[in-house]
């Protein structure tokens, strides 16, 4: 594990290097919108979501460049929907990582503004040449992150977090919100090498199986760690799901019962990766971490 926690910080420093290329600068009278950008974007965090992207696209022979590229813009669009959470209107939340949110660091507005430039940015990077060679490779990209980011991904997944009524919620009705709000983006991360490269169906149906349990299993060790885990670890405030009336796996089949769940998901998540052998040992290695991680 500890090679792995190695190539992770490896990853997340080359996309921090990246990003502090790709963010706007000013001197104008716009530079408090993009300063507040900077702050979130460049702060710490594990990048897993820009980790997966990179690690996935090595698996199938994509460049290096163009995968750094998707990285970055995946931060941005992750980024940005952490602002927007915080906000008073969402979850109201004055840390995360850590620090002040980006609204407590500014205020309201300028948060609202920094996450709106944060995502369109993420998509002005997609489209630049620099990205891929072929527009019609930078589109597939363009066309998937809009669908992983929008009312049908995440963004209809913190719709149907917000409902006031959830005294009937299921299983299933958990998993399709957490497939949505947190699943969508790490499946488009897996997909950003296949599109960037020459990779059959076959290639695609294993990461998107891996994507889809990996996602599921995250979600859950999130809503453990809001249970079990500190504010010192975590970075942000815990315990809140219940005080908020949230719905989670753990508020519906208990704390074992999500553990035990969150285990079967990585093993199948593991499964997923056998056509590529020894090669996807990282990525093994990035299932064992989201059931251990404690942040």
């Amino acid at each position: 594990m500890a090679n792995f926690i190695a190539v992770l910080e490896e990853a997340a420093d080359r996309v921090t290097v990246a990003l502090d290329a790709l963010l706007p600068r000013s001197d104008g009278p716009e530079t408090r919108v993009m300063e507040a950008m900077r702050y979130a974007a460049l702060g710490p965090g594990k990048r897993i979501r820009p980790f997966l992207a990179i690690e996935c696209g090595r698996l199938v022979n994509a460049e290096e460049r163009s995968l750094l590229r998707c990285a970055a813009a995946l931060e941005c669009v992750h980024a940005y929907s952490l602002i927007h959470d915080d906000l008073p209107c969402m979850d109201d939340d004055d840390v995360r990582r850590g620090r002040a949110t980006v609204h407590r660091e500014y205020d309201e507005a300028t948060a609202v503004l920094a996450g709106d430039a944060l995502l369109t940015l993420a998509f002005e990077i997609l489209a630049h040449p620099d990205t891929h060679g072929s527009a019609a490779r930078r589109c597939e990209l363009i066309t998937r992150m809009s669908a992983a980011s929008g009312a049908r991904g995440m963004v209809g997944g913190q719709m149907i977090d917000m409902a006031d009524d959830k005294s009937d919620w299921d299983i299933a009705t958990i998993t399709r919100m957490q497939r949505m709000k947190t699943g969508a983006l790490i499946s488009f991360a897996t997909e950003v090498g296949p599109i960037l490269s020459d990779c059959d169906a076959f290639v695609r149906r294993a990461f998107e199986g891996f994507a889809h349990d990996l996602g599921l299993a995250f979600q859950i060790t999130d809503d453990l760690l809001d249970v079990e885990g500190s504010s010192q670890d975590t970075g942000k405030r815990t315990r809140k799901d219940d005080s908020q009336g949230k719905a989670t796996f753990v508020g519906i089949l208990g704390v074992e019962g999500a553990r035990n769940q969150a285990e079967r998901l990585i093993a199948q998540a593991k499964d997923h990766l056998d056509p590529f052998g020894e090669r996807a040992k990282i990525l093994r290695d990035a299932a064992d971490y989201v059931l251990t991680r404690r942040g």
